[in-house]
């Protein structure tokens, strides 16, 4: 019985010690998270939608993309953000980067935070009728009551009036009709298919409301991951 009261009181000692070293042991800072990057531009390449510019943060200098803006040489631009993309090909360049950063939000430092001002692609509605897929909808329909369609799977046949390929692993396409409501006419489209522009096509996919990636793509009506059917066209896909 003694042996047992000794032994007891041996292990609340030891696990004492043990929880006194656990709060002398010192603690491992972790690293600070930067807030912001301040950049300085080097260099600007405008294209249809986006702006290509090379930057110099400290002694690093590396490529970053943004909705088109008006961006200077000698700017100093800050941003929170950015996505990495590495072997980037920009078809519409014909160049492929190593690495570039997809930012949807640059700041430029003028005392007063003002933010460079992206400016829009203007996408206009194209003189074409396209007939509605066999158990399809109209974009008409589908804009008229998009909540009606949200996060159900619909088939809109269209023809191919713009198309951007490798943005965040998927080809985006921008179909019309033919058919509006209101000011809306033109349904963008992710798919994993390979599609010519200028092309009649049927795409099958999941319908979903005010979807925002960040990084300049926020969209009221989007359909994702749709299928594509369609004739096989000779056009060259276009790219950033």
């Amino acid at each position: 019985m003694r042996f047992k009261i000794v032994a007891f009181i041996a292990l609340i000692v030891f696990a004492f010690a043990c929880s006194k070293q656990e709060e002398q042991k010192p603690q491992i800072a972790k690293p600070a998270v930067k807030a912001s990057h301040e950049v300085t531009v080097q260099e600007v390449i405008q294209v249809t939608e986006y702006t290509y510019i090379r930057v110099k943060e400290g002694d690093a200098e590396y490529w970053m993309a943004a909705p088109k803006a008006e961006i200077k040489e000698g700017e100093v631009l800050t941003y929170n953000q950015a996505m990495e993309m590495k072997s980037f090909e920009s078809k519409e360049l014909k160049k492929t980067f190593d690495s570039i950063f997809f930012v949807d939000k640059l700041d430029t430092k003028l005392g007063t935070g003002s933010m460079t001002q992206p400016m829009k692609p203007t996408i206009s509605q194209e003189d074409v009728k396209v007939e509605k897929a066999a158990g399809g909808i109209t974009l008409a329909q589908l804009f008229a009551n998009p909540s009606s369609y949200a996060n159900k799977t619909v088939t809109v046949k269209g023809k191919v009036v713009k198309m951007n390929s490798g943005i965040m692993g998927k080809n985006w396409l921008h179909i019309q009709d033919g058919t509006k409501s209101g000011s809306d006419f033109d349904l963008t489209v992710t798919t994993s298919d390979n599609v010519g522009k200028d092309q009649i096509v049927t795409v099958t996919g999941k319908i979903v409301l005010n979807k925002d990636f960040g990084y300049g793509y926020s969209y009221k009506v989007l359909m994702e991951d749709a299928k594509v059917a369609g004739e096989n066209n000779p056009h060259k896909m276009m790219s950033m």
